[in-house]
């Protein structure tokens, strides 16, 4: 493939930039190329606009041209929303003109097939050979609002403003990029950039990704994935983050293979293994979220408070019931309910009655006063207990609710400790609901929400106390292939592998292989008795199904007697003649365990370790990491 020239820009000044040209702008809002000119223009971006329509010589105000060839001066980013017959010419004119990067809307590419690919190829070649980059195809574009720059064709952008934000987001779907960012910003959430990636034909997500870590104002980072077209640079990247203190967060689409087969048709992407990624990602601080909006919220929890301590959350409700379904919820979610101390108690039995002093703790056992009063000394009383980590408010319906909020939410922000409000009410709720936010406080509708939100920052602050680096590769190790007989290839039998992990210092037991009946007795003699038998075939990789398996073996008559069983039923069972049996010692352990390793092939060796024995699928309880490890 051609080398890159150098290119014309560099990610900053794509994600930033001073001039944009919009590649088949219109007037007309049921058309891209009009929704992403109206969107720039409705934000009062600063820098140079171009449209660019061969039919109008103005639109909106601005003056018009039929080709970017014909605006004089090269743009920064020129955004193509055209027809996808039109793509390569506008793609041929963008890369003529000296357009630093082009960012294509038009879909149909390689999502959709070889066809498409080829198509595909052939954008990248055109750009490639001018040092112009690529956003797309098939993506919906950006969002900067450190540049006051809206350059993509939601209709959200009509009703989302430029808030300037510490959270980078970085997306492979453009619709929930969108989304994403109008629903932040209803959460008191913003963003330092948002950015959709589509198809990755050329800058992927990590180039963005890797922009974020050195950007000033972006303190997490969010990243939607379907697939990662360098994984290795993922997890560089992710390293990177770590090391920079900057949170990252990652919804990853493909845990099934209903998610695998939805992510491909949507972006050509290849999903790979989530649990080898769960390995990968918890090695290197991401923390892994199924919810999107789980995921922005987290990142700007950690955005406001930092990671801070470990901690349990503190539980404070204006009704008794709710109280109780909040502690079940944070119990379910694995976070813990901070254990009060003596000085916090003693506080609190001042103003609540013996049996209702504890965590959570419910505003309706007070003593005497008014709601507004008890709730404000006992949130300042709770949020200044050691043991408490972050805390959680449930309102209801109470009279007075906006001045309840008012002065619960006063103290929580004033403790700088992560704070999550939820208001069961509906309507009754919207002034309660205007204060908290008022207060830069995170106020949701359902206490699913917020303890997901609240997991996630713990994640977070976990992911960042508990970084363990890999240890280094042992020097010596022996290659796989000297500790194996010559004739071993492709799978390998029972006695093939463990002298293979053997020669990388596992212990196994004593066992000898017998390939005739008379050789399996005179190694149960040798070994001494009981004796198991297990029949070896390297088509047989499950041998207790098919009655291959023999144990507490006394005498030589027993072992006479398998053998000739195992023969037998092996062959019908499975319809393979065993070369042999295993002859072993019996012997006991404290339990039955499995370990295995494999080679993944986007994330590399990974070894899987968990509970064992004849029911290990049944019961599924294991785990991944990476290799190597201690």
């Amino acid at each position: 493939m051609t080398p890159w020239p150098p290119p014309r820009l560099a990610i900053e000044r794509i994600a930033r930039p001073a001039s944009v040209a919009v590649i088949g702008a219109s007037e007309d809002a049921r058309k891209f190329g009009g929704r992403v000119l109206r969107n720039v223009l409705h934000h009062r971006y600063a820098g140079r606009i171009v449209p660019i329509n061969p039919n109008r010589p103005a639109l909106l105000g601005l003056p018009a041209f039929p080709r970017l060839a014909d605006a004089g001066e090269p743009v920064d980013v020129a955004i193509i929303a055209v027809p996808r017959p039109l793509l390569l010419a506008s793609i041929e004119d963008c890369a003529a003109a000296g357009a630093g990067a082009a960012v294509i809307i038009t879909s149909q590419f390689a999502e959709v097939g070889a066809e498409g690919a080829a198509r595909q190829d052939r954008v990248v070649a055109i750009a490639r050979a001018a040092g112009m980059r690529i956003i797309g195809p098939n993506c919906l574009g950006f969002i900067s609002p450190y540049a006051g720059l809206a350059l993509n064709s939601s209709p959200a952008m009509e009703v989302s403003p430029l808030t300037r934000g510490a959270i980078g987001l970085v997306s492979q779907s453009g619709a929930l990029m969108a989304t994403l960012y109008n629903r932040a910003l209803d959460d008191g959430l913003a963003f330092s950039l948002a950015v959709s990636v589509g198809n990755q034909a050329d800058l992927e997500a990590m180039d963005f990704v890797e922009f974020l870590i050195d950007d000033a104002a972006t303190r997490a980072i969010c990243l939607y994935a379907e697939g990662f077209k360098d994984p290795i640079r993922f997890l560089a990247a992710a390293e990177r983050a770590q090391d920079a203190g900057k949170p990252m967060v990652m919804v990853k689409a493909g845990r099934t293979e209903a998610g695998v087969a939805v992510a491909r048709s949507h972006t050509a992407s290849l999903a790979g293994s989530y649990r080898v990624l769960e390995a990968a990602a918890r090695r290197r601080g991401v923390v892994l979220q199924d919810d999107l909006d789980a995921m922005i919220r987290s990142a700007g929890l950690a955005v406001r408070h930092g990671t801070g301590p470990a901690g349990g959350v503190g539980i404070l409700s204006t009704s008794g019931g709710a109280a109780a379904i909040a502690a079940d919820r944070i119990a379910g979610s694995g976070l813990t309910i901070g254990a009060l101390g003596e000085v916090t108690r003693a506080r609190l039995g001042q103003t609540f009655m013996p049996n209702q002093v504890g965590n959570p703790l419910d505003l309706g056992g007070r003593r005497e006063g008014d709601y507004g009063d008890v709730g404000r000394d006992a949130m300042a009383t709770l949020a200044a207990d050691p043991a408490i980590g972050a805390l959680l408010v449930v309102l209801t319906t109470a009279p007075m609710l906006d001045e309840i909020a008012i002065s619960v939410a006063e103290p929580a922000r004033d403790s700088g400790k992560p704070t999550v409000f939820v208001m069961m009410p509906g309507t009754a709720g919207e002034e309660a609901r205007r204060a908290i936010a008022e207060r830069d406080l995170l106020c949701l509708d359902t206490l699913d929400e917020a303890v997901r939100a609240l997991a996630g920052w713990s994640a977070i602050g976990g992911a960042a106390r508990t970084r363990a680096p890999a240890p280094p590769p042992q020097a010596g190790m022996p290659l796989p292939r000297a500790a194996l007989p010559p004739q071993a290839d492709g799978a390998l039998s029972e006695p093939e592998a463990k002298a293979l992990i053997a020669a990388y210092g596992l212990k196994v037991p004593e066992e000898r292989f017998a390939a005739s009946e008379e050789e399996a007795v005179a190694h149960a003699r040798a070994i001494g008795f009981p004796v198991a038998l297990k029949a070896v075939a390297r088509a047989l990789s499950h041998k207790s199904d098919a009655a291959g398996v023999a144990l507490g073996l006394d005498d030589e008559a027993a072992v006479r007697e398998a053998w000739r069983r195992i023969d037998r039923d092996v062959r019908d069972r499975v319809g393979v003649a065993p070369e042999g049996c295993l002859i072993a010692a019996m012997v006991k352990g404290e339990a039955e365990l499995i370990l295995g390793l494999m080679r993944d092939p986007q994330f590399g060796p990974v070894v899987l370790a968990g509970f064992g024995g004849v029911h290990a699928e049944l019961i599924a309880d294991t785990v991944l990491a990476e290799a190597p490890l201690t």
